[in-house]
């Protein structure tokens, strides 16, 4: 394997990387709401069309 020059990333102890995964991440009843539309309509399309034809 050859070296490219990248040399790995080292941080401070105090420094925070701003990412984050899912289950740390909040969410609002408006996100909640939004979603559970869009389950609405894709099982609407992906179930009512074809027992409509």
């Amino acid at each position: 394997m050859s070296d490219h020059g990248h040399a790995p990333a080292e941080h401070d102890e105090g420094e925070q990387i701003g990412r984050t995964t899912s289950p740390m991440q909040t969410f609002s009843m408006g996100q909640v709401t939004t979603g559970l539309l869009v389950l609405a309509v894709g099982l609407a399309v992906v179930f009512g069309v074809p027992l409509l034809l």
